[in-house]
């Protein structure tokens, strides 16, 4: 059975939450869904996330902060419910939950398949993909990232779309304009709003 990684970036990280809440009605389960943001919306997250800031050898600490930052953005009993304050090298403290973070922080895999491009590419995005998403996340985009095989792809593509990802090639091209030199966007998997998917 092929196995899809399917990945949308979001402005807001309110909307990806809802993503994921939809997702998770839809019957994919939470341990095939992983969720990055840099810089969640709710202020009541700020003095979570502003302490990881003055202290990120502290970001990755135990179940505490991520108890706290779930209860504090969202879900009681699924992915959300399990966010967690950590630093993902490259990034500096997230807000993240999901198979991807294990990835991303180089639990179990070295340093140097570590960070968010490392756990995207050994989750099947190109290079350039990869950078470009964790530019997105840099810059305060929250990240969502679904396995999914392919029965239920294109409903996961379809949650993704509906839920306001953004269009990630027009956005790339506002970062050149400005000087941005990284990644690059493959071919959309469906329209030019769809999330990026690769097989795996």
């Amino acid at each position: 059975m092929t196995v899809r990684v399917l990945t949308a970036l979001f402005d807001e990280y309110e909307a990806a939450a809802r993503v994921v809440d939809d997702l998770e009605a839809a019957g994919i389960p939470h341990a095939d869904i992983s969720i990055v943001a840099n810089r969640p919306g709710s202020d009541a997250a700020a003095p979570v996330a502003g302490r990881a800031a003055r202290h990120p050898a502290d970001a990755a600490d135990g179940a505490g902060t991520g108890a706290t930052v779930g209860t504090v953005l969202g879900g009681g009993a699924g992915l959300l419910a399990g966010l967690g304050l950590l630093a993902i090298p490259g990034l500096g403290p997230v807000v993240a939950a999901g198979w991807l973070v294990a990835v991303a922080t180089g639990a179990g895999v070295g340093a140097a398949a570590g960070g968010l491009i490392g756990g995207l590419t050994g989750a099947g995005l190109s290079e350039g993909e990869a950078e470009t998403y964790a530019e997105g996340v840099r810059r305060g985009g929250t990240l969502v990232t679904v396995r999914a095989d392919e029965s239920r792809a294109e409903r996961v593509l379809t949650l993704l779309d509906q839920g306001g990802s953004i269009d990630l090639d027009e956005r790339v091209e506002g970062w050149r304009a400005q000087g941005w030199t990284g990644g690059t966007v493959g071919p959309a998997a469906e329209g030019s709003r769809a999330p990026a998917g690769t097989d795996r």
